[in-house]
């Protein structure tokens, strides 16, 4: 029996995208215009059952490219091409709290490449890692450290920038090591929680030196994490595209009104208040707007819905968030200041003034 409901994964693009998905039955590579493909099949443990509408995660590990997320169809198939620089990829299935051990495929230009990942459903009582290694002193990413926990024989190596990912770990107490030839062995426990990604950073520190190991760790929210605010996070924040808050960030700050907080982003300004103060909209100053002199009225989605929206601004119709949520309430917050920052599933002419993105907690 399997456990948890199939969501509705997003792909994290730039406007142009970096991979094509494409359905399986009646094509060839050709659709892939000489890249390398990857034909990708999501099954059961026994490698019997298709498993339909599983999510894919892939990362380009050589290449500087954004994470993909995509669905499987019905069939369990996934068809990717790849970009025309990567050379490698990583890749695990995902479904509900059940997920496959990690792929690693060598790509060629021009080749299929068959993938099978099996989900591992009898054993969801397991979490993931998730870890950047770098060195304590300069900061500088460490390649090639050799990522292992206690009491399992895996091992897992940081890719150039530093990163890494360890996949089907049990769930409780447990004890991660870090190894790499010019550094202090580092061993650190870390609380690892079914079906929850743990994010840890890791400080190395050279032999030579006397000083203690740098560490830090966080639970991700499972809700964000499906929904791929994390993973427009991290590239958002590589490529100063958008600016984000958690439900730490929130909290620390604590607003009466999420709109007060949003507003300090730069370029960002509240008009339309009026005597009541809640009823204040979020205008981008940056962009000149005929039908306001407060600037251009931005597009605002609630749990992946359009709420307020540039089309149907008249009397009687809500174009302000306090209306829709309140700040403890809120588990994520995205903001993009216009088209150049917009992910592709926040893009189109209802958002050209920018987009302000809310996730809530339940």
């Amino acid at each position: 029996m399997y456990h948890g409901r199939t969501l509705a994964m997003t792909v994290l693009v730039a406007l142009q995208p970096l991979v094509v998905p494409v359905g399986m039955e009646g094509q060839s590579t050709d659709e892939c215009d000489g890249r390398a493909s990857l034909r990708i099949l999501v099954v059961d443990e026994s490698g019997f059952i298709p498993i339909p509408e599983a999510t894919v995660v892939l990362r380009w590990t050589d290449a500087v490219r954004q994470p993909v997320r995509e669905t499987a169809g019905t069939d369990g198939h996934l068809l990717l091409c790849a970009p025309r620089d990567a050379g490698e990829a990583t890749l695990w299935a995902e479904f509900g709290d059940a997920s496959s051990e990690e792929s690693v495929v060598a790509l060629e230009a021009g080749l299929p490449h068959e993938v099978e990942l099996r989900l591992l459903l009898s054993d969801a009582g397991t979490g993931r890692l998730i870890g950047h290694v770098r060195d304590a002193g300069t900061d500088d990413p460490v390649a090639t450290a050799a990522v292992s926990i206690i009491g399992d024989p895996g091992e897992v190596s940081s890719n150039r920038r530093g990163r890494f990912v360890v996949s089907g770990v049990p769930v409780g107490r447990r004890e991660i090591t870090v190894r790499h030839i010019g550094y202090a062995p580092f061993r650190h426990p870390v609380v690892v929680a079914r079906g929850r990604t743990t994010e840890i950073e890791i400080g190395l520190v050279p032999e030579p030196l006397v000083m203690e190991p740098l560490v830090a760790t966080a639970v991700r929210l499972r809700r964000l994490e499906t929904r791929g605010f994390y993973e427009r996070k991290y590239w958002g924040e590589l490529v100063s595209g958008g600016t984000f808050f958690t439900a730490e960030d929130i909290e620390r700050r604590n607003p009466t009104r999420i709109t007060h907080m949003i507003a300090d982003v730069p370029g960002i300004r509240l008009g339309g208040c009026g005597a009541r103060l809640n009823s204040c909209r979020l205008y981008n100053s940056r962009i000149p707007d005929a039908s306001s002199s407060e600037g251009c009225l931005m597009s605002v989605y609630l749990d992946g819905s359009l709420v307020v929206r540039r089309s149907r601004i008249g009397p009687g119709s809500s174009t302000n968030i306090n209306d829709f949520v309140i700040p403890i309430e809120i588990a994520g917050v995205e903001v993009y200041r216009g088209p150049s920052e917009l992910p592709a599933e926040f893009a189109g002419m209802e958002s050209r003034c920018g987009a302000v993105v809310i996730w809530t907690k339940s």
